[in-house]
Protein backbone atom coordinates (compact mmCIF):
# COMPACT_ATOMS: atom_id res chain seq x y z
CA UNK A 1 0.00 0.00 0.00
CA UNK A 2 1.10 3.44 -1.03
CA UNK A 3 0.88 6.49 1.97
CA UNK A 4 0.75 9.90 1.21
CA UNK A 5 3.19 11.09 3.54
CA UNK A 6 1.45 14.49 4.11
CA UNK A 7 0.24 15.34 7.65
CA UNK A 8 -2.93 15.29 8.70
CA UNK A 9 -3.26 16.70 12.45
CA UNK A 10 -1.04 13.75 14.38
CA UNK A 11 -1.43 11.33 11.94
CA UNK A 12 -0.64 10.12 8.25
CA UNK A 13 -3.45 10.08 5.45
CA UNK A 14 -3.13 7.31 2.54
CA UNK A 15 -4.05 6.82 -0.61
CA UNK A 16 -7.41 5.82 -3.02
CA UNK A 17 -6.78 2.20 -1.26
CA UNK A 18 -8.42 3.47 2.59
CA UNK A 19 -11.41 4.72 0.31
CA UNK A 20 -11.81 1.44 -1.46
CA UNK A 21 -11.77 -0.62 1.50
CA UNK A 22 -14.97 -2.80 1.45
CA UNK A 23 -14.62 -3.17 -2.61
CA UNK A 24 -13.97 -6.21 -3.77
CA UNK A 25 -11.36 -6.50 -6.54
CA UNK A 26 -11.98 -8.77 -9.97
CA UNK A 27 -11.73 -12.53 -9.71
CA UNK A 28 -8.37 -13.69 -11.61
CA UNK A 29 -10.17 -15.85 -14.48
CA UNK A 30 -13.61 -13.90 -14.30
CA UNK A 31 -14.20 -11.30 -16.82
CA UNK A 32 -14.20 -7.45 -15.82
CA UNK A 33 -16.48 -4.87 -16.90
CA UNK A 34 -16.41 -2.54 -19.56
CA UNK A 35 -16.31 0.88 -20.36
CA UNK A 36 -16.49 3.80 -23.06
CA UNK A 37 -14.28 6.56 -22.55
CA UNK A 38 -13.23 9.35 -25.00
CA UNK A 39 -9.76 9.91 -26.27
CA UNK A 40 -7.59 13.50 -25.93
CA UNK A 41 -8.91 14.07 -29.72
CA UNK A 42 -12.91 13.34 -27.68
CA UNK A 43 -13.69 10.42 -29.89
CA UNK A 44 -15.44 7.77 -28.16
CA UNK A 45 -13.98 4.39 -27.27
CA UNK A 46 -15.19 1.00 -25.20
CA UNK A 47 -12.92 -1.78 -24.45
CA UNK A 48 -14.79 -3.84 -26.94
CA UNK A 49 -13.29 -1.60 -29.58
CA UNK A 50 -10.05 -2.40 -28.23
CA UNK A 51 -10.55 -6.25 -28.40
CA UNK A 52 -11.71 -6.83 -31.54
CA UNK A 53 -9.98 -8.70 -33.79
CA UNK A 54 -7.25 -10.02 -31.10
CA UNK A 55 -6.76 -12.32 -28.97
CA UNK A 56 -6.52 -10.45 -25.57
CA UNK A 57 -5.60 -6.93 -24.76
CA UNK A 58 -3.68 -4.79 -21.93
CA UNK A 59 -5.58 -2.16 -20.68
CA UNK A 60 -2.87 -0.04 -18.23
CA UNK A 61 -3.95 2.84 -15.82
CA UNK A 62 -1.58 5.08 -16.83
CA UNK A 63 -0.54 8.88 -15.64
CA UNK A 64 1.40 11.69 -17.57
CA UNK A 65 2.84 13.16 -14.41
CA UNK A 66 3.82 10.11 -12.82
CA UNK A 67 7.75 9.18 -13.44
CA UNK A 68 7.23 5.75 -12.93
CA UNK A 69 4.91 5.28 -16.24
CA UNK A 70 7.62 7.73 -17.86
CA UNK A 71 10.47 4.72 -17.33
CA UNK A 72 8.36 2.84 -20.10
CA UNK A 73 7.73 5.33 -22.88
CA UNK A 74 9.49 3.57 -25.59
CA UNK A 75 8.16 0.25 -24.66
CA UNK A 76 4.66 1.73 -24.80
CA UNK A 77 5.06 3.11 -28.24
CA UNK A 78 6.47 -0.29 -29.63
CA UNK A 79 3.79 -2.15 -28.14
CA UNK A 80 1.26 -2.10 -30.66
CA UNK A 81 4.54 -3.45 -33.31
CA UNK A 82 6.10 -6.09 -30.79
CA UNK A 83 2.38 -7.72 -30.10
CA UNK A 84 0.06 -7.36 -33.17
CA UNK A 85 -2.32 -9.68 -31.57
CA UNK A 86 -2.93 -8.22 -28.37
CA UNK A 87 -4.64 -4.49 -27.98
CA UNK A 88 -3.42 -2.02 -25.64
CA UNK A 89 -5.05 0.59 -24.09
CA UNK A 90 -3.95 3.29 -21.67
CA UNK A 91 -6.10 5.12 -19.56
CA UNK A 92 -5.36 8.61 -17.70
CA UNK A 93 -7.38 8.44 -14.15
CA UNK A 94 -4.92 10.41 -11.77
CA UNK A 95 -6.69 12.73 -9.96
CA UNK A 96 -6.80 16.57 -11.26
CA UNK A 97 -4.78 15.97 -14.55
CA UNK A 98 -6.29 17.82 -17.41
CA UNK A 99 -6.72 17.05 -21.05
CA UNK A 100 -4.80 19.84 -21.85
CA UNK A 101 -1.27 18.53 -19.61
CA UNK A 102 -2.05 15.33 -21.34
CA UNK A 103 -1.54 16.48 -24.72
CA UNK A 104 1.19 18.31 -23.79
CA UNK A 105 3.19 15.54 -22.24
CA UNK A 106 1.76 13.44 -26.08
CA UNK A 107 3.42 16.14 -27.98
CA UNK A 108 6.74 16.49 -25.42
CA UNK A 109 7.20 13.07 -25.28
CA UNK A 110 6.34 11.72 -28.33
CA UNK A 111 3.57 9.19 -27.57
CA UNK A 112 1.99 7.03 -30.15
CA UNK A 113 -0.44 4.67 -28.03
CA UNK A 114 -3.83 5.39 -27.17
CA UNK A 115 -4.74 7.21 -24.56
CA UNK A 116 -8.27 7.30 -22.93
CA UNK A 117 -9.17 10.24 -20.24
CA UNK A 118 -10.76 8.95 -16.85
CA UNK A 119 -12.47 11.74 -15.35
CA UNK A 120 -13.14 10.94 -11.72
CA UNK A 121 -11.24 7.97 -12.04
CA UNK A 122 -14.20 6.07 -12.06
CA UNK A 123 -13.16 3.38 -14.56
CA UNK A 124 -9.79 3.19 -12.07
CA UNK A 125 -12.24 2.13 -9.17
CA UNK A 126 -14.20 0.08 -10.89
CA UNK A 127 -10.92 -1.68 -12.04
CA UNK A 128 -9.57 -1.55 -8.61
CA UNK A 129 -6.39 0.60 -9.80
CA UNK A 130 -5.40 2.41 -7.30
CA UNK A 131 -2.00 3.39 -8.70
CA UNK A 132 -0.01 4.22 -11.81
CA UNK A 133 1.12 2.30 -14.20
CA UNK A 134 -0.89 -0.63 -13.31
CA UNK A 135 -1.56 -3.17 -15.75
CA UNK A 136 -4.34 -5.52 -16.67
CA UNK A 137 -4.02 -8.93 -19.37
CA UNK A 138 -7.16 -9.87 -20.58
CA UNK A 139 -8.32 -12.42 -22.73
CA UNK A 140 -10.77 -11.95 -25.97
CA UNK A 141 -13.50 -12.32 -23.75
CA UNK A 142 -12.83 -10.23 -21.00
CA UNK A 143 -11.42 -12.74 -18.76
CA UNK A 144 -8.57 -10.99 -16.07
CA UNK A 145 -5.57 -13.19 -16.77
CA UNK A 146 -3.41 -10.87 -15.01
CA UNK A 147 -3.26 -7.74 -12.88
CA UNK A 148 0.10 -5.54 -10.96
CA UNK A 149 3.54 -4.18 -12.53
CA UNK A 150 5.27 -4.07 -16.00
CA UNK A 151 8.29 -5.71 -14.00
CA UNK A 152 9.68 -4.96 -10.88
CA UNK A 153 10.97 -1.22 -12.07
CA UNK A 154 14.65 -2.09 -12.71
CA UNK A 155 16.50 -1.86 -16.26
CA UNK A 156 16.33 -4.41 -18.44
CA UNK A 157 20.55 -4.81 -17.98
CA UNK A 158 20.32 -5.10 -14.10
CA UNK A 159 20.93 -8.52 -13.05
CA UNK A 160 17.65 -8.16 -11.15
CA UNK A 161 15.47 -7.36 -13.24
CA UNK A 162 12.38 -9.49 -13.45
CA UNK A 163 9.74 -8.77 -16.12
CA UNK A 164 6.31 -9.43 -15.09
CA UNK A 165 3.19 -8.43 -17.96
CA UNK A 166 5.81 -9.89 -20.82
CA UNK A 167 5.98 -13.36 -19.51
CA UNK A 168 2.06 -13.08 -18.60
CA UNK A 169 1.41 -12.29 -22.59
CA UNK A 170 3.76 -14.97 -23.62
CA UNK A 171 2.46 -17.77 -22.03
CA UNK A 172 -1.46 -16.63 -22.60
CA UNK A 173 -0.29 -16.93 -26.47
CA UNK A 174 1.12 -20.16 -25.91
CA UNK A 175 -1.95 -21.47 -24.59
CA UNK A 176 -0.52 -22.19 -21.14
CA UNK A 177 -2.01 -20.90 -17.78
CA UNK A 178 -0.82 -17.31 -16.96
CA UNK A 179 1.83 -18.69 -13.69
CA UNK A 180 2.13 -15.48 -11.92
CA UNK A 181 -1.45 -13.82 -11.94
CA UNK A 182 -1.08 -10.70 -10.17
CA UNK A 183 2.17 -8.55 -8.30
CA UNK A 184 1.85 -6.01 -6.13
CA UNK A 185 1.74 -2.24 -7.83
CA UNK A 186 3.77 0.48 -7.09
CA UNK A 187 3.98 4.36 -8.21
CA UNK A 188 1.88 6.74 -8.45
CA UNK A 189 -1.76 7.27 -6.38
CA UNK A 190 -4.33 7.56 -9.08
CA UNK A 191 -6.35 9.60 -6.40
CA UNK A 192 -5.31 11.09 -2.96
CA UNK A 193 -7.64 11.08 0.49
CA UNK A 194 -5.80 14.43 1.25
CA UNK A 195 -7.04 16.29 -2.02
CA UNK A 196 -11.20 14.73 -0.89
CA UNK A 197 -10.91 16.51 2.21
CA UNK A 198 -12.33 19.52 3.47
CA UNK A 199 -9.11 22.40 4.23
CA UNK A 200 -8.30 23.17 7.89
CA UNK A 201 -7.87 26.23 9.43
Amino acid sequence: MLWDRRPLGRGYINSMSQVAIGQVKQALGAPVSDFSLTSVDDARSSLKAYLEGKKGAVVLFWSGVCSHCGRYDQYLNSFASQHPEIGFVAIASRQDETPEEIRATIAERKLTFPILLDPGSRVAQQWYAQQTPRAFLIDAGRILLYRGAIDNFRYSDDGEYVAYLEPAISQFLAGAPVARGETPSFGCDIRSVYYSLPKML
